[in-house]
């Protein structure tokens, strides 16, 4: 199918083949038949990535600040190449699609419907349920396409309050201006706006709005008082993108006393004390399409919020606006100025940069894209072709995420593995890294990589939850695996994962505990392995925050930090050990009064059965300007301390003192060449079996006595 990306490092637009994505549970599968283009949204992304860097950085403060403390942690050459993999990924445009249901995996929902929702620029679109809403028959689809712009207005009016016969003022008459000025014409409301734009203005006037245009040195302050009738205007509605804060003062000014000012587009935010104080007047931000709006449980989860209690939600907000449409209320077709094919997807974008009057770009599908029957649709070829080359390790990867694309697979290419496949939900990550590697194809379905006799190897790069199932495929379909971590989240998964590796020994089954081949590990277990006696181990994780809302903290889905992060220390402590470990306990910070258990605080304490003893202090809590990971052994009268992977000291050691290098090497290279080398050569993994399964149990074990 075709989609609309685009470069975040230089701007530029394409049109690409990406396979088709699945339908995922609580998911619709949509042939897309029009899309609009958001004016606002995509030409400010346009313009973000033709930037330079340093205006980038100009833009967004508060990722230079991140930057600079990863190059203190990281160093320089580290974080530019994260820095740069991060730019260097496409971005899927769009957000307002409409089209024919193919699949559902959601309730209320069938094949046949016509659907709008918030999905991209392609094809076929994969869209959770509580981001559709059925189409209904009066509504063409071009009307359909503006439903999700015009939620965004719905919900600032809904803010707002109108009642009959207020009047209220638009400032910035773009595409969501012109169809709010429409929704609260419906609801009574007397209305005024206010642009630039001559031709805005007009049909803002044909709606049945007053206007004024301050570029024809018209007065808006004293046009508004007159438009009140010396009262003050009863809100203001801010749709408008600007830098200045010219807007909000000048709402202000124009308020009655407790009138209501809501944003909803972008502006300066620069606000005086003394208009607000006076008048006692209201300002609120409105958040996009309504509540709802980035709540995972909400728009991932599907867990829709009672109408009793939140009577408009995003997908009531698009309904209502549907309802609109059908009965004649609201009617998008005067605001459509341009109309492209998908194939000409870029030209609408390059429109947006060139400066010449634009409104309602519509970009239209050929019927063609529906057809996601046959399995070619979800694989897309990549240039290569020619039969496999003799290696053993021919690889799928599984999962085409920022990790994966900037650290897993260079690690593999560089390790002289074939890459022959690489797969990814949504299909658009894994068409650029896989271009970018060489890989032969990027496909959607798993099966592909799976049922493929000519790769021997399964990279699994996925989120947590499918990691335990893709492994016992990959394993049942006779392939050698490497997870990355963690193997799994349960114990009953584990039992099932080892009984099955057990029962075939001539596979490989690795997890990603790169900790243990970074050169200053393999410099410590040297030493450490000259030392009969216990050691104590101490490692300090100062992990940083992750928000609650973030997928690994979903116990179902990520499994939680303990689980998902710690088990890299637990492994490189049961490294250097060298023993087994006999016995292990879990503490967690405790509560803040009045807040839930701070489980991300935690003290993991092992016992080994050399009488070694290990503790793992995993901090959510501490300063960035600290070590993020610290490592330090006590021994025989003698220590070891590792900073951040880059500094290594030594107390007590003949011969050593000091390794030190420029960047950080956490061991992901040398722990991927490890594992391609052992499928090569036919010997046994870089890390055994039973040491895969006894770390996995203990972390599994260790998150359960937190969490309880």
């Amino acid at each position: 199918m075709k989609q609309l990306l685009q470069s975040l490092k230089t701007g530029a637009t394409e049109v690409a083949d990406v396979p088709a994505p699945r339908a995922g549970k609580g998911q619709v599968l949509i042939a897309t038949s029009r899309t609009l283009v958001s004016v606002g949204t995509e030409r400010m992304l346009v313009e973000f990535g033709k930037a330079s860097l340093i205006d980038k950085a100009r833009q967004q403060p508060d990722k230079v600040k991140m930057v600079l403390e990863k190059i203190r942690t990281d160093g320089l050459l580290a974080t530019f190449d994260a820095v740069q993999s991060k730019l260097d990924q496409p971005l899927a445009l769009g957000y307002c699609n409409v089209g024919t249901v193919i699949e559902s995996r959601a309730p209320g929902f069938a094949a046949g419907n016509r659907v709008v929702s918030n999905g991209q620029h392609a094809g076929i679109v994969a869209v959770p349920q509580n981001l559709c809403a059925l189409i209904p028959d009066e509504v063409s689809d071009d009307a359909a396409a503006f439903t999700v712009l015009a939620a965004i207005g719905l919900q600032g009016i809904r803010l707002a309050a109108p009642t009959l016969g207020e009047c209220v003022v638009i400032t910035g008459l773009g595409l969501i201006g012109l169809l709010t000025v429409q929704m609260l014409r419906a609801q009574g409301c007397r209305v005024m706006g206010i642009d630039f734009d001559p031709e805005r203005l007009a049909l803002a006037r044909r709606f049945g709005a007053e206007t004024v245009n301050p570029g024809a040195g018209e007065d808006v302050l004293a046009q508004a008082n007159a438009f009140s009738r010396g009262r003050g205007v009863d809100a203001v509605l801010i749709t408008a993108s600007t830098k200045s804060s010219e807007p909000v003062s000048q709402a202000a000014h124009m308020c009655r006393k407790r009138g209501r000012i809501v944003l909803v587009g972008v502006t300066g935010l620069e606000l005086s004390r003394a208009d607000f104080y006076e008048k006692e007047l209201s300002f609120q931000v409105s958040c996009s399409y309504g509540p709802g709006r980035y709540d995972p449980a909400y728009e991932e989860g599907g867990q829709d919020y009672p109408v009793g209690f939140v009577r408009w939600t995003e997908q009531r907000n698009f309904e209502a606006v549907l309802d609109m449409m059908a009965a004649g209320t609201l009617d998008p077709s005067a605001l459509i100025s341009h109309r492209f094919g998908i194939e000409d997807g870029h030209k609408a974008m390059d429109l947006l940069a060139s400066g010449e009057p634009s409104l309602g770009i519509l970009l239209d599908y050929p019927q063609a894209e529906g057809d996601a029957s046959s399995s070619m649709a979800r694989r897309v070829a990549l240039g290569r072709d020619g039969e496999p080359s003799a290696s053993a390790a021919t690889i799928g990867v599984l999962g085409a995420g920022n990790y994966a694309g900037r650290v897993l697979i260079p690690a593999f290419k560089a390790a002289g593995a074939e890459l022959h496949t690489l797969a990814s939900g949504g299909g658009v990550s894994a068409v650029h890294f896989g271009r970018k590697f060489g890989f032969r194809q990027a496909v959607t379905d798993a099966a592909e990589i799976l049922e493929n006799p000519d790769i021997s190897t399964v990279v699994i790069a996925t989120r947590h939850d499918a990691h335990a199932g893709q492994v016992l495929a990959a394993l049942r379909a006779g392939k050698h695996v490497f997870c990355e971590k963690p193997l799994c989240l349960t114990l009953d998964e584990l039992a099932g994962i080892e009984a099955e590796a057990s029962s075939r020994p001539g596979q490989q089954l690795m997890v990603g505990f790169n900790r243990r081949f970074a050169p200053h590990t393999v410099k410590m277990k040297a030493l450490l392995d000259t030392v009969s006696a216990p050691k104590a181990i101490i490692i300090t994780v100062n992990a940083g925050d992750v928000p609650a809302s973030h997928w690994i903290q979903d116990i179902t889905v990520g499994g939680g930090r303990i689980i998902g992060e710690a088990c890299h220390f637990i492994d490189l402590a049961r490294h250097l050990a060298g023993h087994a470990i006999v016995s292990a306990d879990a503490v967690s910070l405790g509560a803040a009064p009045g807040g839930p258990a701070c489980t991300d605080n935690a003290t993991l304490t092992l016992r080994f059965a050399d009488g070694s003893i290990a503790s793992i202090h995993y901090l959510a809590n501490g300063h960035k300007g600290f070590s993020k990971e610290r490592v330090e052994v006590f021994a025989a009268g003698r220590v070891l301390q590792l900073d951040n992977f880059r500094a290594l000291k030594g107390w007590g050691w003949p011969g050593f003192s000091r390794m030190a290098s420029l960047n950080q090497d956490k061991g992901q290279r040398a722990c991927a060449a490890a594992f391609v080398q052992s499928i090569r050569d036919g010997t046994p993994p870089p890390i055994s079996r039973d040491e895969i399964i006894e770390v996995s149990r203990v972390t599994i074990e260790c998150a359960g006595s937190i969490h309880g």
